[in-house]
């Protein structure tokens, strides 16, 4: 049932940008970054919170669970060290999954040879 619940709420949220993409004049780009604000927002609510305990990894690996994960490393880092964890908080939670990202797009890099497509 878990995988159930991952698979609705996950495609849930991909096919509402998939409409933003097709009926409105929106970018990737904009969709993207609202995605982010709206994680962002809807965790500082704590109201992401009882989306991700629904669906687990299906709020949690979309884009908008990115925005869920900067807004509570700032709420921990801000209740264990003040007003600098306003700065620190969201980088720190965020670190091992930029730094995934950063090392195997390199290892893709020297594996593959990129160009442009003729």
């Amino acid at each position: 049932m878990d995988y159930l619940k991952a698979f609705l709420v996950g495609g849930a949220i991909c096919a509402v940008a998939q409409v933003l993409i097709d009926k409105t004049k929106l970018t990737p780009a904009r969709i993207l970054v609202s995605y982010v604000v709206a994680g962002v927002v809807l965790g500082a609510l704590g109201i992401y919170d009882y989306i991700v305990d629904f669906a687990g990894a299906g709020a949690t690996v979309p884009i908008i669970g990115f925005g869920y994960l900067l807004s509570t490393g700032v709420r921990e880092a801000v209740a264990s060290q003040g007003f600098l964890g306003v700065f620190i908080g969201g980088v720190k939670a965020a670190a091992g999954g930029i730094t995934a990202a950063v090392v195997f797009g390199y290892l893709m890099a020297l594996l593959f040879k990129s160009g442009d497509k003729a």
